[in-house]
């Protein structure tokens, strides 16, 4: 480690060095970039100049800064959705310039850019790095009506689906840990509602969102395989307005204005499902055998902001988030009850040192829970689970000159694990499942990146991230007996504080552009992650039900190494972006559970003690179209792709396809702005089926042979009986190929004094297909009559579903 750091800082201090001395006879102009209407900013908008062709983008807070020769110059801002600005400006001394962007209104036009302004597609160095709007997002057709975030990313190449309808992601053959989603700089542990079926972010609420796959840079850390980096509104500075909406699923209420014009403002938005309303009195008598039966979520965000001085900006925000779902047995009066969700809260405060240096401090709280809870007379049971952090983190972005853009800064996490832990009583007795579990960590990191203009056709963006994680006490290992799961030799108790285990690292980052010409390039990355807390899990999902466990000594940090190549291409004057993408992981320490572990086996022990670990690969190829101006706009995208695990514990030693191997996903995304009344949208989606694990015989307790399943899933039986066994290899079932085709039309009313509303109707999987969820075995007939046979079984949940949504605002 200590090589890459040496290297780091040698560059750093020759970038500080050779700006130092570039910058003596230089001036620097600066500013923020906002929306006119509300005063949101605009993150990533473009500022270019037209002069030196070369420009910059503004920061995830609207700032920018260029720092060039004294002189006359055209600066030319664009953000699409907006129109475009050219501002003739004489810098003779230092310039502060803010810009506020007008929409382009109801039309939803994008942008015109002209032909001298570098296409970021083809001139960034950014290797598998999307950023969504919104309002894209909104254009498209979604399960019930209920607009997901999550979804519409696995619409992209690369990014693949956790099942029908689920709102889960596997990235690049990674697992789904090790995407890091963040919602205002706070992790968000599970990301889903309705046991996966909606994401938890509320698109009325969300201002920017950004995927990264592959060329994570250097202020990203703690995950292998993506960054989903979600940013709130911070609410509008000029005016109170109001939005919402009614749906099948759920209703949305956002409200936001000024607190102190142009000065200061608020956001809060709520959503919440109604079904449990109707589950109760007097839609359904007390007596019902479905009364006390009931599921619902909701979820809260809320902003507020303060601008200080000119220098100084504060911000405040939070999300609380929770599901509930109650069962009542009418006869037998057992009762169960599982709540979960996520609440983050983040204060943040902006910086501008200079013209030349933004900085931003972080104080962040995050928290999740489950619970699993089960009553029935004097007996009550509960299972419960969680991870609290602490976070506080520094960002610096320093622009020293055109050709280089430095962030540098440092995160310390604090974590509180609680693994699976379980409380049983019957009347007044208290069962012993020992103490409550927890795992405590510190985590921490140092990191320094520079995107340099090299050359003209040569740009680099390389970092170094340092990160240390140390798992401390309180804590109790338990020491199994090797011949004896299950039966504990000894036990180690470390006091508060104390070490149990530390790891030291160090994270390179590397990516490059060369430019072939004005309208393609070549890209590379190199880049390794380590990551320090796991997911394990029974399903092939993620689940509430999932436990999220750091490293220990047992329990070694996952290491991953990617490396990506691409070639960048725009056609017809930047109207249609195309890219291929290849890609090769490694993943090394990867974690599962042990063969035949259940739950219950990580009460009264470490949860580690049941895991095994062992080593991944995933490679594959990406392709993508986009067509980004026009009424006419969407993308296809098509990835092939293999995914490879191999565990000494498992499948006999032998390599295994990973769960989510998927070797051929496509995706088609259509939007149509037909006119200002209407607009289409449309996705179709293919994937390969799941890999599945199946039973390859079935054994029966009269004599005879072991039976097979057929091709055709039949097997006839003549004996008495017969139980599951014989497994065959790992992951070696195939499931049917997914796909499925939706589709949207948009009615948007005549504004009317400020209010406005749509009503969105929406088809999902618009030709029936019956997609495969999961698989079970069925015995039909009976053993003394000879004709007993055992069939495999696909369960399907979706049929054509349609949906209506009304959606307001003022």
């Amino acid at each position: 480690m200590k090589y890459y750091l040496l290297i780091a800082i040698g560059l750093f201090l020759f970038s500080t060095s050779v700006s130092a001395q570039e910058n003596q006879k230089k001036v620097t102009v600066s500013g923020y970039i906002k929306d006119s209407t509300s005063g949101e900013a605009l993150i990533g908008a473009a500022i270019y100049i037209k002069e030196l062709q070369k420009g910059t983008n503004a920061n995830a807070y609207g700032f920018f800064s260029l720092t060039i020769n004294p002189g006359k110059y055209s600066l030319i801002i664009n953000y699409i959705g907006y129109k475009e600005q050219i501002l003739e400006v004489d810098l003779s001394s230092d310039k502060r310039l803010d810009v506020d962007l007008l929409p382009n209104g109801i039309e939803k036009k994008e942008v015109v850019i002209i032909a001298e302004r570098k296409d970021k597609n083809v001139q960034s160095t950014d290797m598998g790095r999307v950023e969504l709007e919104v309002d894209k997002i909104k254009s498209l057709p979604a399960l019930l009506g209920e607009v997901d975030i999550l979804k519409t990313l696995q619409l992209l190449p690369g990014v693949q689906n956790a099942g029908e309808g689920n709102s889960g992601f596997y990235v690049r053959g990674g697992g789904p840990d090790q995407n890091l989603i963040l919602l205002d700089e706070g992790v968000v542990y599970n990301a889903s509602h309705l046991f996966g079926f909606f994401s938890v972010f509320n698109p009325d609420a969300v201002k920017n969102v950004t995927l990264i796959k592959g060329g994570m840079p250097a202020q990203y850390g703690g995950r292998l395989a993506s960054v989903v980096d979600i940013s709130m509104k911070d609410g509008n500075q000029k005016k109170f307005k109001a939005s919402g909406g009614l749906g099948y699923i759920a209703s949305r209420l956002t409200l936001e204005g000024p607190i102190v014009k142009d000065k200061s403002s608020f956001m809060i938005s709520g959503r919440r499902t109604f079904i449990d309303l109707f589950l109760r009195e007097p839609f359904i008598k007390s007596d019902s055998r479905i009364a006390g039966n009931s599921y619902y979520f909701y979820d809260l965000n809320a902003k507020v902001n303060y601008t200080l001085s000119p220098k100084d900006r504060l911000f405040l925000s939070g999300y609380f988030g929770r599901d509930v779902f109650n069962f009542k047995s009418a006869d037998t009066g057992f009762k169960v009850r599982i709540p979960w969700g996520n609440a983050t809260t983040s204060l943040r405060w902006n910086h501008l040192f200079n013209d030349q240096l933004f900085m931003n401090t972080s104080l962040i709280f995050n928290d999740y829970k489950f619970e699993f809870g089960a009553s029935q007379q004097e007996f009550d049971f509960r299972i419960f689970s969680g991870v609290r952090d602490y976070n506080a983190k520094i960002d610096l972005n320093w622009f020293p000159n055109i050709l280089h853009n430095i962030k540098f800064g440092g995160n310390y996490i604090y974590h509180r694990f609680t693994p699976t832990n379980a409380y049983a009583r019957s009347g007044d007795v208290v069962f012993d499942l020992g103490e409550v579990t927890r795992f405590y960590a510190h985590d921490a990191a140092l990191y320094v990146n520079d995107e340099w203009d090299v050359t003209e056709k040569f740009k680099v963006n390389a970092g170094v991230r340092g990160s240390y994680f140390a798992h401390v006490g309180p804590f109790s290992r338990y020491v199994e007996d090797p011949s004896f799961p299950g039966k504990f030799l000894d036990t180690i108790d470390y006091a508060q504080g104390k070490k149990v285990a530390d790891y030291l690292n160090a994270e390179p980052r590397f990516s490059m552009r060369y430019e072939l010409n004005k309208s393609s390039s070549v890209k590379a990355s190199f880049t390794q992650n380590y990551q320090y807390i796991h997911i394990a899990s029974f399903g092939s999902v993620s689940l509430p039900t999932d436990v999220w466990v750091p490293c220990t000594d047992k329990v070694k940090p996952q290491f991953g190494t990617q490396y990506s190549l691409g070639y960048f291409k725009n056609l017809k004057d930047n109207m249609y972006e195309t890219s291929v993408e290849v890609y090769y992981k490694e993943m090394k320490n990867q974690i599962d559970y042990e063969e035949g572990a259940t739950p219950d086996g990580d009460v009264r022990n470490n949860p580690d003690n049941n895991f095994v670990f062992g080593k991944g690969w995933s490679y594959g190829a990406e392709f993508f179209v986009k067509k980004s101006t026009g009424k006419l706009n969407g993308w296809i995208g098509y990835t092939l792709s293999y995914t490879k695990r191999k565990f000494p514990d498992l499948n006999q030693g032998r390599e295994f396809s990973a769960k989510y191997d998927r070797r051929h996903d496509a995706s088609l995304v259509v939007v149509y702005d037909h006119s200002k009344k209407w607009t289409f949208g449309l996705t179709w989606v293919y994937a390969t089926g799941d890999a599945l694990t199946l039973p390859a015989e079935r054994y029966f307790m009269s004599a005879g042979p072991p039976v097979n399943i057929d091709q055709n899933g039949q097997v006839g039986v003549n004996n008495n009986f017969y139980i599951l066994s014989g497994f065959d290899k790992r992951n070696d079932y195939r499931q049917k190929a997914f796909h499925r085709l939706d589709i949207s039309a948009t009615l948007r009313s005549q504004k009317q004094r400020n209010y406005e509303t749509e009503w969105v109707f929406a088809v999902y999987n618009f030709y029936g297909r019956q997609n495969p969820y999961f698989i079970y075995f069925d015995v039909q007939g009976n053993s003394q009559d000879g004709n007993q046979k055992v069939q495999a079984k696909q369960v399907s949940l979706f049929s054509v579903i349609p949906s209506v949504t009304y959606n307001f605002k003022f």
